[in-house]
């Protein structure tokens, strides 16, 4: 039987709960709704969009935050922020090396979210 699903909760401190099967295979109750909700919610934003882009095309497949700030041409505060945000809803891994934070993409938090929007070719 294939692993159910699960989807980092922001709202609880990148707490991994159960996600949810594709939704056109059952409806969301009301916690499952909420949960991808706020995650979904996370990527609504442009910025942090682009930083997730450009951390995942970096050799490696990681990046400073230091080269992450000119990048997108905002505040170092700012892009902390939206860094903050991805990190807690389990897209983006976070690695403190010194006085510097590295950031690597959570590829399983991506293929959740793809598992729910899932639908199967005509």
């Amino acid at each position: 039987m294939p692993e159910s699903p699960t989807l980092l909760d922001p709202s609880a401190g990148s707490t991994t709960v159960p996600c949810c099967p594709p939704l056109i295979a059952t409806p969301l109750d009301a916690d499952a709704a909420q949960r991808t909700a706020s995650a979904l919610k996370v990527l609504a934003d442009p910025t942090r969009l682009r930083l997730l882009s450009l951390v995942a095309a970096e050799p490696g497949g990681e990046a400073c935050a230091c080269d992450l700030v000119e990048a997108v041409g905002l505040s170092q505060p700012t892009v902390s922020h939206h860094l903050r945000k991805l990190v807690d809803a389990g897209f983006l891994d976070r690695e403190q090396r010194g006085v510097w934070a590295y950031y690597s993409v959570n590829g399983p938090a991506f293929a959740d979210v793809a598992r729910l929007l899932e639908v199967p070719a005509p």
